[in-house]
């Protein structure tokens, strides 16, 4: 239970959450005191300025002149009692009030918005005459506040990286994982099969076992193929042209006398019997046996299997649709997972190491493109076809 609250994953989101908002909190915190920090320097500004307007003596005016001239970042624009724009500003780009004669206003308003309460340089009381000095964010105050922001992305450029890195390996663990498995039991059939061929061989000796002696010889051979197919796993197959309508014809036949007399298998070539591909034809028939298999355990020993071939630009597709149970949406991603299965037998592996035999070994994809409850589901297989113009036509 602990272990599944600390996942990895949800470690990762719960640090960088707790970085952004104590970042949030800390920049907030930070432009805050600038923000007091800027009003004092700004006061003293005004006050200078008024030693300037008012003082006679020199050394008064130098030490004015001096803070005056401190303030070299804060924006400033100076209004009378009725907030209208005396001309007088600092810190704001010359040029574009010259190009626009209300942007002096429309800074104004900013300055109003960012700060209500103005300076206030009280000149004569009687009649009241006043000079008003409003002031804006300064560069310090703006990056300030962007700094959240740009640490947000930084946090989630790392944890994206992070997680495709945890990703990638956890991947690679799993393909070393399947791999070991597969050559294992590879490794383990390899002995008996031995014995057995020698035990048939023997039998083929004596007489009165022709009539099943041709039969141990297909089931042993299936073993064979069997074993070679989990041999291959791990390592990378030699694909050569092969034709995959005659290859999945070949599929088609050998389950047609598996599956009964209740069970109708359709195929539509498309006219593309001599059509060629890359393929691995001991890795690619085990594709077509696993889905030919999902198909009649979903019609539970009666329906339609209608296989279908199309090309699609550089790709050819195979579509395999059953009309069985359907898969209901939200679980057409899952059915590839190892382990997961909706039937009361089997490991749930024959969709996963599918999907990895064609991506992996055959820079294809399987997917599924159409699942109804109740209706039937639709496999498709996409391959790719050789680049040279004249590899499509050329012999197995």
């Amino acid at each position: 239970m602990i272990r599944s609250l600390f996942h990895w994953k949800s470690l990762l989101i719960l640090i960088a959450t707790a970085i952004v908002c104590g970042t949030i909190v800390y920049s907030r915190y930070v432009a805050g005191q600038i923000s007091i920090e800027e009003r004092k320097n700004v006061e003293a500004w005004v006050e200078a300025e008024r030693t300037i307007l008012n003082s006679s003596d020199s050394v008064s005016i130098n030490l004015a002149s001096k803070i005056s001239s401190e303030n070299k970042h804060i924006p400033i624009i100076e209004t009378n009692e009725q907030d209208i724009p005396t001309g007088n500003f600092i810190h704001i780009d010359s040029a574009s009030i010259k190009e626009d004669s209300n942007y002096l206003r429309k800074k104004l308003a900013e300055f109003r918005r960012y700060n209500k309460d103005p300076i206030v340089l009280v000149l004569k009381d009687s009649p009241y005459t006043a000079i008003r000095y409003y002031y804006g964010e300064s560069q310090l105050q703006r990056e300030v506040k962007w700094y959240p922001i740009v640490q947000l992305i930084v946090v989630a450029l790392f944890v994206s990286i992070a997680f495709f890195a945890l990703q990638t390996r956890y991947r690679s663990g799993q393909n070393q994982l399947w791999a070991s498995m597969a050559k294992e039991t590879a490794h383990q059939l390899g002995t008996p099969l031995s014995s057995l061929e020698g035990w048939l061989e023997i039998l083929k000796e004596k007489k009165g076992n022709e009539d099943i002696v041709p039969e141990i010889t297909k089931d042993l051979n299936r073993l064979m193929l069997i074993s070679d197919r989990f041999g291959k796993i791990g390592s990378t197959p030699q694909c050569s042209l092969h034709k995959p309508v005659e290859q999945i014809t070949a599929v088609v036949n050998y389950m047609k006398k598996r599956s009964g007399g209740q069970v109708r298998f359709m195929v539509d070539t498309g006219n593309l019997e001599n059509l060629n591909a890359f393929l691995s034809p001991t890795l690619f028939d085990w594709v077509f046996e696993n889905l030919f298999r999902n198909a009649l355990d979903a019609m539970e020993g009666s329906g339609e299997i209608h296989i279908r071939f199309r090309q699609v630009n550089n790709l050819l597709q195979i579509q395999v649709q059953d009309t069985g149970k359907g898969i209901p949406r939200h679980l057409h991603q899952k059915v590839f997972k190892a382990g997961f299965t909706t039937k009361k037998r089997g490991w749930g592996i024959g969709l996963s190491l599918s999907k990895r035999i064609m991506e992996q070994y055959h820079k294809g994809s399987l997917q599924i493109t159409w699942s109804e409850p109740g209706k039937g589901t639709t496999f498709t297989v996409s391959i790719p076809l050789p680049s040279q113009p004249d590899a499509g036509n050329t012999g197995a």
